[in-house]
C-alpha cells in the first residue's frame, strides 16, 4: 500500500476545514443540535455545513497552527471530546473568486478533538484553542480514486481511550462508507460551500476565508466524526489519557489486530493510518 509522509511544516500551508453532522446522531450526542436547529439542508442526512479550524496567517485564533502527531493540550478544558475522523489532503482549482474543483489526494486518521462547554457562538471557536489542538496520524495512505470502487470504500474508524491502563472503545466502530455524504457527493457538495455558504447560526460564511487560497499547498478536510460509545458520551478527556485512532482497511485487518497494536503485540498493520496521542 502507498504511505506517505506529510510534516507538520507541509501541513501549516494546508487551509484547514471540517464537516458538522457527517455521522448520524453525532451532532446530538456531542451536545450540538440545538445550535445548527436554524440550519436547513435541502436533504434530512445532508451535512450542516463546513466550520474552518485552521487558516494561514489568518489574524484571529483561525490561525494558529493547532495540528500535532502525538500529544493533545488538554488547556485545562473541562470538558474535551475525542473526534474520531477520516482526514482527506486534498488538491484544489480556484479561480476568479470561486473554487472550482477539490481532487482528495491522501487520507489519514484524524482527531477533531472539541471543547463541549464553551458558549461562544461558532463552532470554529470550540476547535481551536492553539498548539495542539488537533491530531493527524503521520501515515497518510494514497487515494486511487475517491469513488466506491476505489480502496477507501474498504476501511473503517475506530478509535479508543486508554485511562488508568484500562483501554475503552470511544467512538462507535464505523465504516467510512457510512458517512451520510462521501465520495463524489461530499465533493460537490463541499464545492458548493465553499462558494455559497453563508454566516448562519454556528457557521461561518466561507468565501472570505479562501480569497487568499491561490498560493497555498491545498485542503485539509475533516470528513466528520462517528458517534459516541456510552464511555465516550459520558467520559471527557483528562491529562494522562492515551488517544488511539485507526483508519484501517477492514478487509485486511481484523478488529483484533487492532486490540492487539494498542496492547504491544508485534502487529504489522500495512494498510492502516494510526494515531496515538497524549493528553497533557
Amino acid at each position: 500500500m502507498n504511505k506517505h509522509t506529510f510534516s507538520l511544516e507541509d501541513l501549516k500551508d494546508y487551509l484547514g476545514f471540517g464537516v458538522a453532522g457527517n455521522f448520524a446522531n453525532h451532532l446530538g450526542e456531542a451536545g450540538e443540535a440545538n445550535g445548527f436547529s436554524q440550519i436547513q439542508t435541502k436533504e434530512k442526512d445532508a451535512p450542516k455545513g463546513l466550520f474552518p479550524f485552521y487558516i494561514p496567517k489568518h489574524p484571529s485564533f483561525l490561525g494558529e497552527f493547532p495540528i500535532c502527531n502525538n500529544t493533545i493540550n488538554h488547556n485545562d478544558i473541562e470538558q474535551l471530546q475525542v473526534e474520531a475522523e477520516v482526514a482527506l489532503i486534498c488538491d484544489f482549482k480556484y479561480k476568479e473568486g470561486k473554487l472550482l474543483d477539490i481532487t482528495p489526494q491522501y487520507f489519514s486518521a484524524f482527531n477533531d478533538c472539541s471543547n463541549r462547554i464553551q458558549n461562544e457562538s461558532k463552532l470554529s471557536t470550540k476547535k481551536n484553542w492553539g498548539r495542539a489542538s488537533k491530531g493527524i496520524s503521520p501515515e497518510f495512505i494514497k487515494i486511487d480514486e475517491f469513488t466506491p470502487e476505489g480502496i477507501l470504500d474498504k476501511f473503517h474508524i475506530a478509535s479508543f481511550v486508554r485511562r488508568d491502563g484500562i483501554l475503552q472503545d470511544y467512538g462507535t466502530q464505523s465504516a467510512v462508507n457510512s458517512y451520510s455524504y462521501f465520495f463524489e457527493q461530499l465533493k460537490t457538495w463541499m464545492i458548493e460551500k465553499f462558494n455559497a455558504q453563508e454566516d448562519c447560526g454556528p457557521l461561518e460564511k466561507l468565501p472570505p476565508l479562501i480569497q487568499n487560497i491561490e498560493g497555498k499547498k491545498g485542503l485539509l478536510i475533516a470528513a466528520g466524526a462517528t458517534a459516541y460509545t456510552e464511555f465516550g458520551k459520558t467520559h471527557f478527556l483528562k491529562k494522562g489519557d492515551e488517544v488511539f485512532i485507526y483508519v484501517y482497511n477492514a478487509h485486511f485487518h481484523s478488529y483484533q489486530d487492532i486490540i492487539n497494536d494498542m496492547s504491544g503485540s508485534d502487529v504489522h498493520l500495512s494498510q492502516c493510518s494510526k494515531l496515538h496521542q497524549i493528553v497533557e
